[in-house]
């Protein structure tokens, strides 16, 4: 059985979805409560960097669906 994704494809995806989770978990934190302001709401890890971490792994999860692998080619004599 010959599947349409490659090896590269398979690791250029795990690759992905692993800057998603980490840009998931950089945007995580604790909020304002109404009694306390947590100024670490606006911080630039939790408001730039985790959503383009997690936008960059978006673009690469595409990337590796839409790369065509090599394919090995039988010399039949």
């Amino acid at each position: 059985m010959r599947l349409c994704l490659t090896k590269v494809n398979f690791i250029i995806m795990g690759i992905a979805a692993l800057m998603i989770l980490i840009g998931f978990v950089m945007t995580c934190g604790s909020a304002s409560t109404p009694d306390h302001f947590n100024p670490d709401v606006f911080s630039n890890t939790r408001v730039v960097y985790g959503p383009n971490l997690c936008f960059f792994g978006y673009l690469l999860m595409i990337v590796g669906i839409c790369v065509k692998g090599r394919s090995k080619k039988n010399n039949v004599e």
